[in-house]
């Protein structure tokens, strides 16, 4: 009998080792199989917000963020676990959201996410919160429940928004695309995402930056430069307080705008300087207008009538958002006022060839040299030279 307990014991002790060996110490998993564990877990997070089941959502864990989604067209959402912390029930995971919407996003965008998680009495994973992770900022439906109104040529998507505000801007992008089309003369989308936030503060949330940098700034295009299929459309991003300031001529005038640089984003790359980027769409947002240069360009006219005369075309530095608003209407100004001069002196179509050509460069260097030379025969110099007598013709 002893004999048969001994080896009784010895089988006891092989399970135990050959169960530790499985489950990693004390039961619990391994950190490689927990990060699987909550894949998985995020994986049926994903299908649930793409079903629209919010049941099934619910079984992951909290609810937030779903009800912001409801009217939001989705064609991808998925997750990707790119770190798990944590020990015994609890975990922090970092994580890459990757999500398309429909009939507009050629490519994923993508969202950094952190997640807390915890561990039920089954085993299960859960998660107990979603927030951008730090140094992201958030996305529309994490500041509320997102409206959705489409037009032809767009869909504007908005948080504390009313419905007659949201469908003004999709008739504004209606009206938007066609005009940039018929200026721009190269192939592009022609589809337009616009958010509306509720407020200045919500805008710079989503743009990740203070609010003050936007102050004054009725709406911005946020993208990555050189576009391209492997890039998720263009967003632009209203400042509903700045904006409501806007008479009728000017809230065209800035969606048309900005509707220009989702036109010409994958002809942009850092060799266009902001002088060209910033003008082309200024001269596409008011070709048509009949807007005189005078009263396009208020402020550029006060200083050539005060005898200030630029020497040379605006640096990318004069364009940045600072207390300065009025050297930054000049920097605007001049560069419109450029783009204006090449559209009539060598042709609307050379303006648009003239700027491909500077960006088909990947660096600043010679880039603005060769496209003057080729496209427009000319050189820096000389054209600098034009454009201001241009403005002492016109202005002065």
């Amino acid at each position: 009998m002893a004999g048969r307990r001994r080896v009784r014991g010895s089988g006891v002790l092989a399970l135990c080792l050959l169960l530790v060996s499985l489950v990693g110490c004390g039961g619990r998993s391994s950190p490689d199989t927990a990060t699987t564990e909550v894949q998985r877990l995020l994986d049926r997070r994903a299908a649930a917000v793409l079903a629209r089941d919010e049941t099934a959502f619910a079984r992951t864990g909290t609810r937030s963020g779903f009800a912001g989604l409801r009217e939001v067209p989705l064609a991808a959402w998925s997750y990707e676990v790119i770190r798990l912390d944590g020990a015994g029930d609890a975990a922090t995971a970092d994580v890459r959201l990757r999500y398309r919407l429909a009939g507009y996003d050629p490519a994923p965008a993508t969202a950094d996410r952190t997640l807390r998680l915890s561990r039920e009495r089954d085993g299960h994973w859960r998660v107990d919160s979603d927030r951008p992770a730090p140094g992201s900022g958030p996305l529309p439906w994490d500041q509320g429940p997102v409206r959705a109104v489409r037009g032809a040529h767009g869909i504007v998507l908005g948080v504390g928004q009313p419905a007659g505000t949201l469908r003004g801007f999709a008739e504004l992008v209606d009206r938007a695309v066609p005009a940039v089309d018929d200026a721009w003369g190269a192939p592009w989308p022609r589809r337009v995402v616009v958010l509306v936030p509720g407020s200045l503060q919500d805008m710079a949330a989503l743009l990740g930056s203070p609010a003050d940098s936007y102050r004054g700034i009725a709406a911005v295009t946020t993208g990555r430069t050189g576009g391209g299929a492997s890039a998720p459309a263009d967003r632009i991003v209203v400042n509903p307080d700045a904006y409501g300031q806007l008479g009728s001529l000017g809230k065209e005038v800035v969606l048309t705008h900005e509707t220009t640089h989702v036109a010409t984003r994958a002809h942009t790359s850092p060799a266009t300087p902001l002088w060209l980027s910033e003008g082309y769409a200024d001269w596409v947002g008011y070709r048509g207008s009949g807007r005189t240069l005078a009263q396009a360009a208020p402020e550029l006219s006060r200083a050539v009538a005060a005898g200030q005369l630029p020497g040379a075309l605006p640096r990318d530095e004069e364009f940045g958002f600072t207390e300065d608003a009025e050297g930054l209407a000049r920097a605007y100004e001049a560069g419109w006022t450029a783009c204006r001069m090449i559209a009539e002196h060598w042709g609307e179509q050379e303006l648009g060839a003239f700027y491909r050509a500077v960006g088909a460069h990947e660096r600043r260097a010679g880039a603005v040299e060769e496209a003057m030379a080729t496209v427009l025969g000319t050189t820096p110099q000389a054209f600098t030279e034009r454009w201001r007598d241009y403005l002492r013709t016109r202005l002065g």
